[in-house]
């Protein structure tokens, strides 16, 4: 039955050819052919009534829609495609004939049809639209009327699909009411990217080599039941402070690297050192003695199924603490736009090394940041930054504060730190930038005023899927850090830290980001909309193209 239905509803949709022949042989029968014409990408009450009145009017209802190319109604009009607006309609037994247009008005078709009654909505009354006038002159030139429909029931599909979009999924509504805001606009966010430029960056951490090693699809052992991986690739990575320190390179600034390697100019540190330089990194390295950390991840396609941490601990002597002072002091010059302090927990840093780093640095860099990763770095030696961006678990394990809320952790830890602002990053929920509100002083920070003027800003994750965490933070922290030092907002750095991170995601491996790839992020962010997939289902799309080409 249904399928029956659904067959009679398909033979009402017809060709040109097969149109005419129906409006042919209803003229020679003295049959009265009514039309309507429009987009009806969501069919609605007022629509119904519409359909409804035209019949009234005549023996015959052809209805004919606007095809998918001739719509220009914005960004992701039409929602559901023609065939689709076509079946909706052919369904209703008020209809008796659907044709898809695809022309942009109703003009040429009109002319061929030569309708008996043209009916429109109440609107076009008293509208002055030039195509609606030439439309009206071919149907009374052809002895036809123009009706219009009562207006009685009022409906917008525009109005409905925006409501949808703000009802459908909240973090798009979140997005769109950040996109609103002055300093988050697409052209106000690329300027700021482009004062990245020649930017003086000193990043002072480990280097760490991310290996990658591809594997065929597992097997079962033979001796016994355990999983056997047969590598076929491997991909190499530079990773820690040295990805951070690519990050910024891509993205237009001048980084010095100061980092431990093996020797001062072994193999190893050549290879280093020339990587860095091909893309505008200058090194600065600390001989220590002890390899690279590598950190090998076995993959099976973007699965990874294990991981194996080659890492011998660092153990600085005292002179070897002076010593990267000096480095990171003699990286800063007379003074750098900013500084960033990455604590990977491998051994560099003693929590007391890490706070006299961070002192000796606050007086010669504008912005001064600071992040951490493992279980054995150290958050809370890092005082006085402008910028500090743990993760929400990172935060909670320094503080010790498992239960409170995150407002509360991150108020706790400012204040004890003087630390300006802060990126708390939420993984697949996004990140919540937390700075103290307009017109609160260092004094009261640090009496404890924040407890109630601590402002926060979440940030939804950018990307519609992730690939590979891995090194989303660094892409995050380098870019932040960067806005801050331009002279950009908190929200300002907050959300070109989210892009960069959001960048990040969607790739396999460490690959350092740039400022084209962030515009792009940017564009298809900010040119999302609501698109109709099938089955009754609605998701977030993106297109890049408009904003790309207004910047």
């Amino acid at each position: 039955m249904i399928e029956a239905m659904s067959s009679s509803a398909l033979s009402k949709i017809l060709t040109l050819p097969q149109l005419l022949e129906v409006r042919r042989a209803a003229r020679a029968g003295g049959q009265r052919l009514v039309q309507c014409h429009g987009c009806f990408d969501i069919v609605h009450p007022g629509h119904l009534r519409h359909l409804r009145q035209a019949r009234s009017l005549g023996d015959l209802l052809l209805v004919s829609i606007t095809g998918d190319g001739g719509i220009n109604k914005g960004t992701g009009r039409p929602l559901i495609p023609e065939e689709l607006r076509a079946e909706s309609l052919a369904a209703l037994d008020c209809v008796d004939y659907v044709y898809i247009d695809p022309s942009p008005t109703a003009l040429a078709l009109l002319e061929q049809v030569e309708p008996d009654v043209y009916l429109k909505g109440k609107e076009y009354e008293e509208n002055g639209d030039p195509r609606f006038k030439a439309e009206r002159e071919a149907v009374e030139r052809s002895g036809g009327r123009v009706v219009f429909s009562s207006g009685d029931v009022v409906f917008s599909s525009t109005a409905l699909i925006a409501a949808l979009e703000h009802t459908a999924d909240p973090y798009h509504q979140r997005l769109s009411q950040l996109a609103k805001r002055p300093e988050l606009e697409g052209g106000e966010l690329f300027s700021l990217l482009s004062t990245f430029r020649n930017k003086r960056v000193v990043v002072v951490g480990e280097s760490i080599v991310d290996t990658y090693i591809l594997c065929a699809p597992p097997r079962v052992a033979s001796e016994s039941p355990v999983m056997t991986l047969r590598p076929v690739e491997a991909r190499h990575y530079d990773g820690g402070a040295a990805i951070v320190a690519r990050h910024c390179a891509a993205l237009g600034a001048r980084p010095v690297l100061v980092t431990p390697t093996p020797d001062a100019d072994g193999a190893e540190t050549r290879a280093l050192r020339e990587r860095l330089a091909a893309e505008g990194v200058e090194l600065k390295a600390l001989p220590t003695g002890t390899p690279l950390p590598e950190k090998q991840r076995f993959l099976v396609g973007s699965q990874k199924m294990m991981k194996l941490d080659l890492v011998r601990p660092l153990v600085l002597d005292a002179w070897q603490q002076d010593s990267l002072l000096a480095l990171a002091k003699e990286a800063a010059g007379g003074g750098c736009d900013a500084a960033i302090v990455t604590d990977f927990g491998l051994g560099l840093f003693t929590p007391r090394s890490l706070a006299m780093l961070c002192r000796t640095l606050r007086p010669l860099a504008g912005t001064l940041s600071g992040d951490v990763s493992g279980v054995n770095s150290n958050l809370r030696s890092m005082p006085d930054v402008d910028l500090l961006c743990p993760s929400e678990q990172e935060l909670r394990d320094a503080m010790q504060l498992q239960g409170e809320g995150l407002p509360m952790v991150a108020e706790r830890m400012m204040r004890e730190l003087r630390v300006r602002h802060a990126i708390v990053t939420l993984g697949a929920d996004g990140l919540i930038g937390f700075s103290p509100l307009p017109g609160v002083s260092s004094t009261e920070a640090t009496e404890g005023a924040w407890t109630t003027r601590l402002a926060g800003e979440h940030i939804p994750a950018l990307a519609p899927a992730a690939i590979d965490p891995l090194g989303c933070g660094d892409a995050l922290l380098a870019a932040a850090t960067l806005a801050l030092s331009s002279g950009g907002s908190m929200i300002a750095a907050a959300y070109l830290g989210a892009a960069a991170a959001a960048v990040q995601v969607q790739r396999l491996g460490n690959l350092p980001v740039g400022g084209a790839d962030i515009r792009r992020q940017i564009a298809r962010t900010q040119s999302s909309h609501l698109t109709y997939t099938g089955g009754g289902s609605f998701i977030e799309a993106r297109d890049a193209g408009t904003l790309l080409k207004a910047s």
